[in-house]
């Protein structure tokens, strides 16, 4: 059997089964290599030779990571999270209970979409944001499940569309620069703008399945009992969130009281903030490196005297760890590419699939979006999942005469799966750990499998219409 589509089938087996991805990463592309005829030797250096291909996007992350967490220390993220949820409160007081509902979407919605750019901290604003918010929605009778797939989409939907922050580490490092590299050997160039528009017509497609999910599919109430949470400021996925003794008074009160609990931040600390928010997108999008943009950005931070100039080791350490592990997978995961390219079993999968299916490109662009979405869910990550589909499907794309338009359009729509509706995917996990801090959330059942429905399904369907016409 081809080694490739074992070495697959191992990831996807080994991914379900729970065990670590960077671990199922290394096992998976030693198999491939051992089954494609290589010794163990050679399995080995073919993996450590694409390690460095990986680094880049690491130091891209660790370096985010140290930004985000030095802005953390101006107090910026928590001051923003305690002023919309002032606002809201202000609103629950005086207005219709549609307008409300509405209200606190937009809020989460706009929160999950800066939460990738403008300010990135991606999931960590939710435990700031969502528990006091949770008796406004039960009194509302909101479905949950809504606000699941808003807070998915402003998640998935910013960094697969939007070339700033983590949509630059996505678009630009990860998917440009694998089918620039795989393509190489086939005269395949993409460039920059391409990116968000070969995703342009995918993301339509997640923004409908939303707009389902708020209008038609979650839209009758359901009922929630009060329950006391305690809010929590960090996302620890490992551990359970656990549930306190805090006593809750009338919404609006409420939200006002936890309002009036935002820290105090002085003038010259807000303005350093902004400030350097502005030079990181600003260094980002002209340089076009997410290194430079954060580090530019953390060293404004350090300069202003937010921290002590004698912690700033230790808070860009502590930013780098809380990305390491995205950071190894991502070097995993090109390790393994260098190995499927070494055993030569990507040409001969490639000719036995054009001559499985002929000269068909709508069966092609839906197989490969169909297959991507085994792979993907099984890593949970679709910037771990970019460097292992791309080199199988560029060499597919070049072969059905794909457009570099499309074949952007089907391996970022293809490694989307797995963020936007994966039960491994931190994209799920997050507005789970917010959603369900009182224990009436259900992982699967609420955020999983309404998103899978409400995601995946419209990715494939519009992913499949943008390889078909672009």
């Amino acid at each position: 059997m081809n080694a490739v589509v074992i070495a697959i089938a191992v990831m996807f087996i080994l991914s379900i089964a729970r065990v670590s991805v960077v671990l199922t990463l290394v096992i998976s592309a030693m198999i491939g290599g051992l089954v494609a005829g290589l010794s163990l030797s050679d399995t080995v250096s073919a993996f450590n030779a694409g390690l460095g291909d990986g680094a880049e996007v690491a130091l891209a992350y660790a370096v985010l990571g140290a930004f985000a967490l030095a802005l953390s220390k101006s107090g910026l993220p928590d001051l923003l999270a305690h002023k919309l949820i002032g606002l809201l409160g202000a609103e629950v007081s005086q207005a219709r209970a549609k307008k409300v509902k509405f209200l606190l979407l937009g809020i989460l919605l706009i929160s999950a979409i800066c939460s990738q750019n403008l300010i990135p901290v991606h999931i960590a604003f939710i435990p700031v944001l969502v528990p006091p918010l949770l008796k406004v929605m039960n009194h509302l009778n909101l479905d949950r499940r809504a606000a699941a797939c808003v807070l998915t989409l402003g998640l998935v939907g910013t960094y697969i569309f939007l070339p700033v922050g983590f949509g630059a580490i996505f678009l630009e490092q990860i998917l440009m620069g694998n089918i620039n590299k795989i393509g190489a050997a086939y005269n395949l160039h993409v460039d920059r703008w391409m990116m968000p528009m070969g995703m342009a017509i995918p993301v339509l497609g997640m923004l409908l399945g939303t707009l389902v999910a708020v209008f038609i599919s979650y839209r009758k109430p359901r009922h929630y009992i009060d329950k006391a949470v305690t809010r929590v400021t960090t996302i620890d996925l490992d551990k359970p969130v656990r549930i306190g003794e805090v006593k809750l008074e009338e919404d609006a009160k409420e939200l006002q009281q936890v309002a009036s609990e935002a820290p105090v931040i002085s003038k010259k600390t807000m303005i350093m903030a902004f400030l350097a928010i502005a030079l990181t997108l600003a260094a980002q999008l002209y340089s076009g490196s997410m290194i430079l943009g954060g580090l530019v950005g953390f060293a404004v931070l350090s300069a202003s005297g937010i921290f002590k100039w004698q912690d700033a080791d230790d808070v860009f350490v502590q930013g780098m760890r809380m990305m390491a592990l995205v950071g190894f997978i991502m070097i995993s995961a090109a390790g393994f590419a260098s190995v499927m390219t070494h055993t030569g079993d990507i040409n001969s999968l490639v000719n036995g699939v054009v001559h499985l299916i002929g000269d068909n490109h709508a069966l092609a662009a839906f197989l490969m979006l169909f297959i991507g979405l085994f792979v993907t869910i099984g890593i949970g990550s679709s910037f771990s999942s970019v460097p292992v589909l791309a080199v199988i499907y560029v060499p597919l794309c070049v072969q059905f005469g794909f457009s570099p338009l499309a074949t952007v359009a089907l391996i970022g729509t293809a490694a989307a799966l797995g963020d936007a509706g994966s039960p491994a995917s931190d994209s799920t996990l997050g507005p789970t750990a917010g959603l369900g801090i009182d224990g009436q959330h259900d992982h699967i059942w609420d955020t999983v499998i309404p998103t899978f429905i409400h995601f995946n399904i419209p990715l494939l369907i519009f992913g499949w219409i943008a390889a078909m016409v672009l």
